[in-house]
């Protein structure tokens, strides 16, 4: 389950960051040391190893949250969504989402983060550093997704099956082969059409395991998972505020750049919203 792997990796990363930080205290650097002990103590200094992974510790503690990677335990569970997660520390980090805590305040602008990613993330619009460069091209980037988006111009699209590639081509002629027998909207892959036919069936086939909430498409569940995940992927390179869906940042961005593209008919005044509009068209009815 995605939720599952989110939570497995952020507690894999807050793990490493512990065990990187433990290591750091445990072997202070000592500039006089005789050779012949420091290689025993170096064999010495990591007693505690993963018998599934080959991986050492030097501390047990450390060993023990280490075998949760394998065994699956989760202790630590949060009492008003019911996630668990394999270190108190992830809870905490979790907890801010319901209690809406934001440690993470930029000194520049004052926008405040719940984690200190995002807060990192951020900050980068004030330094301008670009640590995500193309190796093809040498563009830099300020945050991984836009890297991503880039590497597109490089590798292009292409497909390794011709069917696929017959799909694909649908886009550009607007063929849509697929019609609902019901109200003759179309498609151009059958796929799209199995799914609407639930707005028809009310059949709901995806629900979510955290709330019982069910769904007609399983992108709309991933949506829905955010909220007790706490993601929000779609992120503004302006000034970093985050957002669950992408329809969110569109309509943010608008504050930005000043778009209204929504005009009402009777006295050509334009908004910003689309939900603007109709309240201001009660002006004219």
């Amino acid at each position: 389950m995605a939720l599952k792997e989110e939570s497995q990796d952020r507690n894999e990363m807050e793990e490493k960051d512990q065990y990187e930080t433990h290591h750091d205290v445990i072997t202070e650097e000592k500039p006089f040391s005789c050779s012949q002990i420091e290689k025993t103590s170096s064999q010495k200094k990591k007693p505690y190893t993963c018998e599934q992974c080959g991986k050492s510790f030097s501390v047990q503690g450390n060993f023990q949250v280490h075998m949760r990677i394998h065994t699956g335990e989760s202790p630590f569970t949060c009492q008003q969504c019911g996630i668990s997660f394999r270190q108190k520390g992830s809870l905490e980090v979790h907890m801010r989402i319901h209690t809406g805590k934001k440690p993470f305040t930029c000194q520049h602008c004052g926008i405040s983060f719940s984690q200190k990613a995002n807060f990192n993330k951020h900050f980068r619009i004030h330094t301008g550093e670009k640590p995500f460069t193309c190796q093809q091209c040498g563009i830099s980037f300020s945050q991984k997704e836009s890297l991503n988006n880039h590497m597109r111009i490089h590798t292009g699209k292409s497909f390794s099956i011709q069917g696929n590639l017959k799909v694909h081509m649908r886009i550009h002629t607007g063929e849509s082969p697929y019609t609902c027998q019901q109200c003759g909207k179309s498609f151009n892959q059958k796929g799209q059409l199995n799914s609407h036919m639930r707005v028809h069936s009310g059949e709901s086939p995806f629900t979510c395991q955290q709330c019982g909430k069910s769904f007609e498409l399983q992108g709309n569940l991933k949506v829905h998972m955010r909220i007790h995940t706490g993601e929000s992927p779609f992120t503004c390179q302006q000034c970093g505020v985050s957002f669950k869906q992408k329809g969110s940042l569109d309509r943010h961005m608008r504050f930005h750049t000043g778009e209204k593209p929504f005009n009402c008919q009777q006295c050509g005044k334009s908004f910003s919203r689309k939900g603007i509009l109709n309240d201001h068209m009660k002006i004219h009815t």
